[in-house]
This record gives structure tokens, sequence and C-alpha cells, in this order.
């Protein structure tokens, strides 16, 4: 199978999703709308999508004019119903394309922070395999409503972190994808802006974290295996 990951930036890239994608057997192509170049493939031949974070906002289109392409893509997706997963920033464009707001959070995310299932998590085939609670690396100053006809999967005490659109496409405010080595590349350029120690402390988790990521990016991969399969 084929997966694209629609990137945002040369330091937001596939991480463990990468090598989970690999080892099952898929390739994974990345790419960029704001490169301004074709997708890799034809968008029919993909039996996945996966998209990333980046340092921009959701919605800061007089910034980078290819946001709002980027928009119109998801919906695109969200009409094929091709699985989607969205992280952070992708969470965030995925919810708008569905015609939800993005906007500021209460406050910022950053660093390794309590997140918590809703009840609708338990059987969910993405989330469902999570723990009920677990400290998620975090690294967000935005947020975004629920779409019409989304369920929200999981909570922090500032924003959602997780929901699921119809059967096939899911948002997820966390890093799960996240490797340690992204993690310092993304301390070394605002060194000013993360806690104290989150580097050290992102040495200490990282491993746990990976296998938690690692799972996820597996189950979501399923649900497409299965969809590829039935079609």
């Amino acid at each position: 199978m084929d997966v694209l990951g629609v990137i945002h930036g040369e330091n937001c890239r596939a991480g463990v999703f990468g090598d989970v994608a690999r080892e099952r057997g898929h390739s994974l192509d990345e790419w960029s709308l704001a490169w301004g170049t074709p997708i890799p493939r034809p968008l029919d031949s993909y039996g996945a999508v996966i998209v990333f974070g980046g340092a921009m906002h959701a919605d800061q289109d007089e910034h980078h004019p290819w946001l709002t392409e980027e928009t119109l893509f998801l919906q695109r997706l969200l009409d094929l119903g091709l699985p989607t997963l969205g992280v952070c920033l992708g969470a965030q464009l995925l919810a708008r394309a569905a015609h939800a707001p993005v906007l500021p959070a209460p406050e910022p995310e950053l660093g390794w922070l309590p997140v918590e299932l809703t009840a609708a998590a338990a059987g969910d085939p993405v989330l469902g395999g999570l723990p009920r609670r677990f400290d998620a690396f975090q690294w967000h100053s935005y947020t975004h409503g629920i779409p019409a006809g989304a369920v929200e999967l999981a909570r922090s005490p500032v924003c959602t972190q997780a929901f699921r659109l119809g059967a096939r496409a899911w948002g997820i405010q966390f890093h799960a994808e996240i490797t340690a080595a992204q993690v310092e590349s993304w301390i070394a350029e605002e060194p000013d802006v993360p806690p104290p120690g989150l580097a050290d402390e992102t040495r200490a988790r990282i491993a746990v974290w990976n296998t938690l990521g690692r799972g996820l990016c597996g189950d979501f991969l399923g649900v497409a295996e299965g969809v590829r399969a039935a079609a």
C-alpha cells in the first residue's frame, strides 16, 4: 500500500510513523503543498494519508497562501473517504476542512502534559488501544473546534486532543510520531520557548512514548489496510 505523508517543514516529518509504515511493507511518500509540485502519485493510488505538524498556524493563509489549497485538498480526502490521520497542525487543518473553527488555545501546551481519553474512545480502532490517561508530547499554541458529526476521543485540561470524523478520519493534537532528534531540533530552533529541562525529560520518556506512537500508527494503518482489501 502507498501512504502519503503531507509535511510542513524539514523538521516536521514522519518520525516513527514512517518506520511503522515501512515495517508493514508500505511505501511512504513525503510531500508538501508548499513546494508547489505535483503530488508524487495519483491520489487514488494511496491507501492512507497522514498530515503532520508545522510551525505555522492553521489560519495563517495570508502568510502561507498554500494553506487554502491544503484545506481544499483535505476536503477532497474527506469526500473520497480516504483513511486520513492529522497530527497537531494536521489535526487543526482537518478540523478546518470539516468547517470547524481554528483559534488560539487558552494557553500553549509545550512538553509532556496529561491527556485523558473520553468514554467515546473505548473501542475506537485507532485511539482505543491507548491508556485511558497518559502524558503526551505537546508543542502547540492553537486548537480547533470539534467538526459537526465528529466524536471527541481525548482531551487535556486545555483543549481537545483527538477526534474521529466519520469512519476513516482522525485528528490528534499530540505528537505521537515524534523522535528525540526532532524534539532536540525544535528546541534548538526556539530555545526560549519550551520549559527548562525538556530535552533531558524527552530522552528519559521517548522510548515508552515511541512504543505508544508506533501502536497508534499501526492501528491507523490497519484500518487503511482493511479499507484497501475490501475495495
